[in-house]
């Protein structure tokens, strides 16, 4: 007698669910950032601008490492994060062959508006569910993504 494996080739697996999450929150924190005038600011850009408004000036390598990204693909990003005018590279005044990045002007004013958005997201998070089970979500996606 053969036994049938169940597939998780289905809407229900944790890969496709994270992904149409993602793609759902980035839709509305876009939207968010379009309403307020901001429409150059792309929810990929989160990989570059929260780790500089952690700590402004970071070099690329270092940009890459806490982003969780490949220096190459760090690299790209910040070309284009660069184009909107959200970030400038200077040379590292201790290394003359690293790069560092700092935020502009344009950055520093959109930070507020930033987090206000979130906020207005976090918001609407929380009204799916307890928020018992948004700390528990939060959690489990801190030590999914730190493996």
């Amino acid at each position: 007698m053969r036994r049938e494996s169940r597939s998780l080739l289905t809407r229900n697996n944790i890969g496709f669910l994270l992904a149409k999450a993602m793609q759902r929150w980035n839709e509305r924190l876009y939207a968010g950032f379009c309403e307020r005038g901001y429409r150059q600011v792309r929810p990929s850009y989160g990989s570059i601008l929260i780790p500089l408004f952690e700590q402004d000036g970071l070099r690329i390598g270092e940009l890459a490492k806490r982003s969780k990204l490949s220096k190459q693909t760090m690299t790209t990003m910040v070309r284009l994060v660069e184009r909107d005018g959200l970030v400038k590279r200077r040379p590292d005044v201790e290394d003359g062959r690293a790069i560092r990045v700092f935020l502009t002007r344009t950055a520093q004013v959109f930070r507020p508006i930033a987090d206000a958005v979130l906020a207005e997201l976090e918001v609407e998070a929380q009204k799916v569910g307890p928020a018992s089970e948004l700390k528990t979500v939060r959690d489990w996606l801190k030590r999914f993504a730190a493996q």
